[in-house]
């Protein structure tokens, strides 16, 4: 079992940046291929972005690449997504990830454990 929980999340200035943080508690966190999500107000949640269990390979939806770096510590069973150059369509609830084994999936069905999810909102 794995429990997760966003952190860093806030209202930002279109072109600004924020540091959202998913903490796991549980075993093996390290084993873990991890994922961002993303679900804005009317529409379906949709894959961010997510990074393998040893942090060698990471992959973004075409819509954030080049904005958003998706890292991982396993020693603090912490991953992180640095936004970057935000924009108003980047609002959302976010929600981290995290599935067993790899490789990194964009399906929402892949993934065993979700947080809560966390509030961004980008002001034009």
């Amino acid at each position: 079992q794995v429990q997760l929980v966003e952190s860093g999340g806030g209202l930002v200035q279109a072109g600004g940046s924020l540091r959202l943080s998913c903490a796991a508690s549980g075993r093996s966190f390290s084993s873990y291929t991890m994922g961002w999500f993303r679900q804005a107000p009317g529409k379906e949640r949709e894959f961010a972005g997510g990074i393998s269990w040893y942090g060698g390979n990471s992959y973004y939806a075409d819509s954030v690449k080049g904005r958003f770096t998706i890292s991982r510590d396993n020693a603090k069973n912490t991953v992180y997504v640095q936004m970057n150059k935000l924009k108003p369509e980047d609002t959302a609830v976010y929600y981290c990830a995290a599935r067993r084994g790899l490789p990194v999936a964009q399906g929402q069905q892949a993934y065993d454990y979700w947080g809560q999810g966390i509030q961004v909102t980008v002001s034009s």
